[in-house]
């Protein structure tokens, strides 16, 4: 198990799984509608069904139409039943039951078209259910497709660092929170985990259950406003729940008692603290928003616990001023 300030990779920093959907010729409504949708049978195969209740927020899915990837999304939320999008109130209840995978999409600027990328692609093709079917194949692949590591490994080279900005600036839109859905996706599939277990660490990512209490058996205060009302504070991760091991999210060390507003900054990076108490503002903030927030009447500073201290060198390092990065870390 690694340390407070480790810098390991976690498994939930893994990419996570990708998807292909082989749009019609009808696709910019999907694309500017932000969403995937298919019939309850109809046609559909079973696998194109499998793949739309499979798909879990925060999984990129690569849109292939008319010859080239022309746009990268991120799943939002679980799939939902919901009539053919499009039909008009009165006529809904006589439409296509279907279900509707919402995707934040993203258009390229320099697409991609995998025709001209045959001799990367084709050693990376799952045996069954390719995405993209090989040359002289006729048809498309099936609708919505699970793209394997290597071959996502591959698309996300040929696109060149495109991939990345897309996933960075979805990140910023959803405040960081598509991210985190990801991670608890994970846990929730664990088979080494009980119930009870990924109850807790999910828990903590909301600063509630286990994680909570244990931070209150240190943390007694707002560091910064000086509120001691339990009811008024939240239970912060200094360390991010979403970087951090099942040990370290549930760890009392790794978090701080804060008011609504001090903590918005915190996680943020527009505050830390040294280890001897000391508040620490970012040079990034805007002066208007931290003296309207009283951080020039911060409280008297009270030094950390080693065990404390860990987590905080590690903020302070990865997450204090790194704002303009686009992530939380």
């Amino acid at each position: 198990m690694r340390s407070g300030n480790g810098d390991e990779t976690p498994p939930s920093e893994q990419r996570a799984r990708c998807w292909w959907v082989n749009h019609g010729k009808d696709f910019r409504p999907e694309i500017e509608g932000g969403y995937l949708w298919c019939a309850k049978g109809g046609g559909r195969s079973s696998v194109v069904l499998d793949n739309m209740a499979r798909a879990a927020p925060g999984e990129v899915v690569f849109s292939f139409a008319e010859g080239r990837i022309g746009a990268v999304g991120v799943v939002s939320e679980r799939q939902r039943a919901a009539p053919a999008p499009g039909a008009r109130p009165a006529s809904a209840r006589r439409a296509p039951g279907g279900w509707l995978l919402p995707v934040r999409f993203a258009v390229l600027g320099q697409p991609l078209v995998p025709g001209e990328h045959r001799e990367r692609l084709a050693p990376v093709l799952p045996a069954k259910h390719a995405p993209l079917r090989a040359a002289g194949a006729r048809g498309p692949g099936p609708y919505l497709a699970e793209v394997p590591p290597r071959m996502a490994a591959v698309l996300e080279e040929l696109l060149g660092g495109q991939l990345q900005r897309i996933e960075e600036a979805i990140a910023i839109e959803t405040d960081g929170q598509l991210g985190d859905a990801a991670v608890e996706e994970q846990i929730w599939r664990r088979s080494d985990l009980a119930l009870r277990d990924k109850r807790q660490l999910i828990a903590a990512r909301r600063g509630q259950g286990a994680f909570r209490l244990n931070v209150e058996g240190i943390e007694k205060l707002c560091r910064v406003t000086g509120v001691p009302d339990r009811r008024h504070l939240r239970a912060s991760h200094i360390k991010p729940w979403k970087l951090s091991d099942d040990r370290e999210r549930l760890d009392g060390s790794n978090g701080l008692l804060l008011s609504p507003h001090i903590e918005h900054l915190f996680e943020r990076g527009h505050i830390s603290f040294a280890d001897d108490g000391r508040l620490l503002v970012s040079k990034h903030l805007n002066p208007t928003v931290a003296k309207a927030w009283g951080l020039d009447q911060a409280r008297p500073p009270r030094p950390f616990r080693a065990e404390q201290r860990a987590y905080l060198e590690f903020h302070r390092r990865q997450v204090f001023e790194k704002v303009t990065s686009g992530r939380r870390t």
